[in-house]
């Protein structure tokens, strides 16, 4: 899995996250845990397989919002019970 974290400008108020967020699902069908702030000027998502960042630029830019950088992790998910195995 990837966590993608996408830098982005315009956000103003939770009604634009909730764009960027609805963006996100419509360009990448199979992201998860998909969250937009304002105030840090970010969102990010889990997806299974890598992402096509053009068209994902493109469908955030056509928003009216600005998407200025993009990275990606390997993303390891945490069960409820992960840190007793610590």
């Amino acid at each position: 899995m990837l966590k993608y974290t996408l830098s982005i400008e315009g956000m103003q108020c939770p009604m634009c996250e909730a764009h960027i967020n609805d963006t996100i699902r419509k360009a990448v069908p199979g992201a998860t845990k998909v969250s937009a702030s304002a105030g840090k000027k970010s969102a990010s998502f889990v997806t299974e397989s890598a992402v096509d960042q053009d068209a994902l630029k493109k469908a955030i830019d056509e928003t009216g919002y600005t998407m200025r950088a993009i990275e990606s992790a390997p993303y390891e998910k945490k069960g409820f019970f992960s840190f007793l195995h610590k």
